[in-house]
Order: structure tokens, then sequence, then C-alpha cells
């Protein structure tokens, strides 16, 4: 699938972007990705590739530039993360034909927590979220106002995390769903699994993102 390599400049630093397009106006994914990953992750593109093909466009970025991703604690850094996905979301509504396109999120491993806090910041700008293998509790503080609709979708060998997804979604506010995907672990990566996130990811974005 195409995508097109793009900057975006916000607060004195410079975020690398990959932004793809449709002819649809059905919906924009903003991803965001777990520590140490950017927007090269092969399994978040393989993703956003699923999700052009169904008329989703999308922009996977890098949350940190390469000198801040040197630094390990600021993987961790959820609010640096959310401040940096607000920007960038308004920056793209601005700066892309998307003004009328309605915006969610999609957010892996710690990614998600910032998803979370970001639609918190955001309002009624955001309209779903996907959590693959995420971390929502790390967003404990405020999971009871989010009334976005929310899917998390864990991995069934994922012990831990799933542990800490059921925690996080019964707190959430609003409308919500957890996939438990079978033999799948953290990272999705048996034969078949990511599809599953992917077309699971495909039919909230169509049946929320209105």
């Amino acid at each position: 699938m195409h995508y097109k390599a793009i900057n975006i400049p916000i607060k004195g630093i410079v975020l690398k972007g990959r932004l793809r397009s449709t002819e649809s106006k059905k919906g924009f994914i903003i991803f965001s990705h777990g520590s140490g990953s950017s927007r090269l992750s092969s399994r978040n593109n393989y993703v956003a590739d699923l999700l052009q093909q169904d008329g989703f466009a999308s922009l996977l970025f890098d949350l940190l530039t390469e000198e801040e991703d040197l630094i390990y604690e600021n993987r961790f850094n959820i609010e640096l993360l959310t401040q940096r996905l607000v920007l960038v979301t308004r920056w793209i509504a601005k700066h892309e034909d998307i003004h009328s396109v309605p915006i969610g999120f999609f957010g892996a491993s710690t990614g998600a927590a910032s998803t979370l806090f970001a639609a918190a910041k955001l309002g009624d700008q955001i309209k779903a979220i996907v959590s693959r293998g995420g971390r929502p509790d790390l967003a404990q503080s405020i999971l009871e106002s989010v009334k976005v609709p929310t899917l998390l979708i864990v991995g069934g060998n994922d012990g831990v995390v799933i542990e800490l997804n059921q925690l996080a979604f019964n707190k959430l506010g609003g409308i919500k769903d957890i996939e438990i995907i079978e033999g799948a672990s953290h990272l999705f990566s048996e034969p078949g699994k990511l599809e599953s996130v992917a077309k699971l990811t495909s039919k909230w974005f169509n049946t929320y993102l209105k």
C-alpha cells in the first residue's frame, strides 16, 4: 500500500511521519506506538495497510525525536507522549484535508495510555479508540471520565496484560469492549493473529467513527 513521508514541525522540533490517504472520507486514524517503537513499526504498518484497504486514512509518527529516544525514560513518559499526540492531532487536523473527517486513535503498549489521556484533553474531537496489547491501566486516573468508545484487544497468552486490561476495562466510563485473541502473545506475532487485530479494529472504527 502507499504512504507519503511527512515532517511534522511542533514546538521547535520535527517529528517524522507516514501518511496514508484514501479516496473516502470515512475516518482518519492516528497511531500512538509503544516504547522503543516508531513510525516504522511493522505491526502498526500492517494494521494501517489493512485499514487503508477498508477506506481509512491514517498517520503513523515518531512520538520522540531520535535524540529523545536515546533517553530510555522518555519512552515511558506518558505525559510527554500525550502532549505529542495532542499537538500532532491538532497539527494534522489543520494541515491535511480532514477537517470534516472523524478521527480515531490506535494505541499499542504504552501508547494506549497516551491515547486515553489525549482523548480526554481533545474532547469530542476523538470519536473512537482501539488499544492493541496496550497498557490502559497507566491512565488509571482518568478512565472513569473517558466517554470515547474504546476497544481493548489483548493476546490470550499475555497473562499480566490481560489482568491489567480487565482492571482498566471495568473503570472505563463509556461504550467499551474487550477482545482476547486466543493463542496470541503480546506482539501478536503468531500466524493470522495480527490480521485478527486489524479486522476487529476496522469493525470498531466502522461502527463508531461517525
